[in-house]
């Protein structure tokens, strides 16, 4: 890439950042009647302090009981009727709420996309057993509400002049792992159903994936039982850095098992990048650019035509 296009896509990922921290939810939505599953209060959230040696600062909310939905619009004149629900990363202590949320979100609308950013569950203060063993540690919860989040939205769908069958799913890391599961567990909901809600498919239309976390065995470099790929997964777009130290085999054994199902993917990996950058600017890489890569995905795949 020429120093030139470099710089451009610098200074693109910079208003990015600078638009979305200035940016409220045009809507925010309870994600369950009441207490969620197997919840004893209804915590919003408590966002912690910003860290010293990030320019700009980015900002991670724990202790999440009460999940929520942030909904970003884009103008009337601009949607596509194409949704895209947002799991930021955090490896499920925090969500980090900007950086790998609302920034992405701003991304969306830019696109005609209207972007809901869902602040999960998190780490329980008092640790709780998980019943399902064959979920990675933490998860339960999260993909309850992940699974809950897409039937509310396409149940919802004439509310925000949505096509119930162009609802996708956006993860960073911890929150491309929940993606991931809500890519492949969709058959058996993860919770008793509340209300009719839950009678609507939890069944994402497409998927992206960005520098997915803990997908493969840690000593086979395997993908896991966890994430039961078949010929009825979604069509996964996939992006990891060779340098993260997040192992991007998360990302290629998943394309692989996708790719040995006869599903459509495609799969970016950039030779630097590190990990949980969102669409913020990196030194020295093309990673920034994986946006691009994601709406030529997206256009091709015709979910952006108005």
């Amino acid at each position: 890439m020429s120093a030139t296009k470099t710089l451009f896509f610098l200074a693109l990922s910079i208003l990015f950042v600078c638009d979305a921290q200035a940016r409220e939810p045009d809507q925010v939505i309870d994600l369950w009647p009441g207490l969620a599953p197997g919840e004893q209060t209804e915590v919003t959230g408590i966002t912690l302090d910003r860290r010293a040696n990030e320019d700009p600062p980015a900002t991670r909310v724990k202790e999440i009981t009460k999940p929520r939905i942030y909904a970003y619009l884009p103008s009337k004149e601009k949607r596509t009727g194409t949704a895209v629900l947002i799991f930021p990363g955090g490896a499920y202590s925090y969500v980090v709420i900007d950086k790998e949320g609302s920034e992405a979100a701003d991304w969306l609308n830019s696109l005609g996309v209207t972007a809901f950013v869902v602040h999960y569950r998190t780490k329980p203060v008092k640790k709780r057993e998980q019943k399902n063993e064959i979920l990675p540690a933490l998860s339960e919860r999260p993909l309850q509400d992940g699974q809950r989040a897409i039937s509310l939205i396409r149940n919802n769908a004439a509310r925000w002049d949505l096509n119930p069958n162009q609802i996708g799913v956006l993860g960073f890391s911890a929150g491309g792992q929940l993606a991931a599961l809500l890519t492949t567990r969709f058959n058996h909901r993860s919770y008793m159903a509340k209300d009719e809600i839950d009678a609507v498919s939890c069944r994402p239309d497409f998927s992206m994936l960005l520098y997915p976390w803990k997908l493969v065995d840690s000593k086979t470099n395997q993908l896991t039982a966890a994430f039961p790929v078949t010929a009825k997964t979604p069509n996964t777009f996939l992006v990891h850095a060779h340098n993260d130290t997040v192992t991007p085999l998360n990302s290629i054994q998943f394309y692989a098992a996708l790719k040995n199902n006869g599903i459509e993917a495609e799969l970016h990996i950039y030779r630097n990048g590190g990990h949980g950058v969102g669409l913020r600017p990196v030194e020295d890489s093309a990673f920034p650019t994986w946006p691009q890569r994601a709406e030529q995905w997206l256009e091709l795949k015709g979910l952006l035509k108005q």
